[in-house]
């Protein structure tokens, strides 16, 4: 009886345990360091799909980006082009704020993005106004960044809104 007593007291902390979510710290020693205006300088292209919460690709797409830097202040011009012929632009305009602290913004988003690198990795966090059957629907987009080598850079995001996951955007850049 002692043993089943101890395992219920200790199961919620075990639950809570695997609910936790990484931290960039985490990854403030892999390398190569990631510095967003170093990487994304230039000519970046990307590749990538969009998985519903059953982990169906819904949508396919790569992006050409054109990315320029004056100080602190970036400008990443995304030219989406979809497998459904269908194309976007999304301009981001990025601010380095501190040691490893980041700030954006772009027309479709709401408010400001911040973001946060420690070593190889970036958590990139914003809500994003994305159309859906002739309504705009305002989702959060939990982003993390991963440069694998100095032209590789792998990134995956969470989509939500209310807190329901609702898939994940998963992408591949690599640096002209």
């Amino acid at each position: 009886m002692t043993t089943r007593r101890l395992f219920l007291a200790a199961a919620p902390a075990l639950v809570l345990a695997g609910c936790a979510t990484p931290d960039v710290a985490d990854y403030a020693a892999e390398q190569p360091t990631l510095l967003l205006e170093r990487y994304f300088d230039g000519r970046v292209d990307a590749w990538g799909f969009f998985a519903d919460r059953g982990g169906r690709i819904v949508k396919r797409f790569t992006v050409a980006m054109d990315c320029r830097w004056q100080g602190p202040d970036g400008t990443l011009d995304e030219d989406f082009r979809y497998t459904d012929g269908t194309r976007q632009r999304r301009v981001w305009r990025v601010r380095k704020t501190g040691e490893g602290r980041y700030s954006g913004r772009a027309d479709d988003v709401v408010g400001e993005a911040t973001g946060v690198a420690r070593g190889n990795a970036l958590r990139w966090n914003y809500t994003l106004a994305l159309p859906v059957d002739g309504r705009t629907w305002e989702v959060q987009m939990d982003d993390w960044m991963y440069l694998m080598d100095e032209r590789t850079l792998l990134n995956r995001t969470a989509m939500s809104k209310f807190g329901v996951h609702l898939g994940d955007v998963t992408l591949a850049f690599r640096k002209a």
